[in-house]
């Protein structure tokens, strides 16, 4: 279903000649993990859910803002912002009404394998990214439980990401994110400020003839309380 490859300086792309042991602690960059064969499984596991649970527009707290980014929701909760409400977590989807699909087994078998961390993901975040959506520098800090990482899957054209460190003006980093990459924020990085600068269009045929659009599309598998 997937494999792993060590974190080496020359797999990362980043701004400065930044070596990879100049990431904040906690960092892990996993790139290739799913091999094309299984990216195509995961993704047509995601195209049944997404039937189920459809894209929407998402808006900011207060100012009711559209983001760039269209979102969806897999697992017991999921993330949802908008003008009212603001960020939360909730068991149903804002705009059907009804419950979220659950996590794919495969998504699931990825937690147990790379998160360190026996409690399974409570949900998944599902962002479709087509250009010129982007995610402006942001903390996952609506969860309660911060001893969980954060572990993210990239599917589809590559994108350029970027991270930093746990105050808003600290020092920042790119690299490239490919289809099939994984990366985990935990320990230090958890709370580390981290966003997507752009999309590169037409870097991957994996969304081709599935999703018209095209685009990127990124899971970000989060546990949400704490466990006991």
């Amino acid at each position: 279903m997937g494999y792993t490859r060590p974190l080496t300086p020359g797999s990362l792309r980043v701004r400065n000649m930044v070596s990879a042991d100049q990431f904040i602690q906690g960092f892990r960059f996993l790139p290739g993990y799913f091999d094309r064969s299984a990216q195509i499984d995961l993704l047509e596991a995601l195209r049944e859910a997404i039937a189920e649970s459809p894209f929407y527009t998402p808006t900011m707290p207060r100012s009711g803002k559209p983001l760039s980014v269209r979102m969806t929701n897999l697992g017991p909760l999921g993330w949802v912002t908008d003008r009212d409400g603001g960020y939360r977590y909730q068991a149903t989807h804002p705009v059907t009404g009804q419950p979220w699909p659950p996590i794919p087994a495969m998504v699931l078998d990825l937690w147990r394998k790379v998160a360190d961390y026996e409690p399974p993901p409570e949900a998944c975040l599902v962002n479709y990214y087509v250009p010129p959506a982007r995610l402006g520098l942001h903390q996952d800090a609506d969860e309660r439980d911060f001893a969980a990482p954060v572990v993210s899957v990239s599917l589809g054209d590559s994108c350029l990401f970027r991270i930093g460190g746990r105050e808003r003006a600290s020092p920042t980093r790119s690299m490239k994110l490919s289809s099939g990459d994984v990366v985990i924020l935990g320990g230090a990085a958890r709370l580390a400020f981290h966003g997507v600068d752009r999309v590169h269009p037409g870097t991957s045929t994996l969304l081709a003839g599935r999703f018209a659009e095209g685009g990127r599309i990124n899971l970000t598998l989060r546990r949400v309380t704490e466990p006991g």
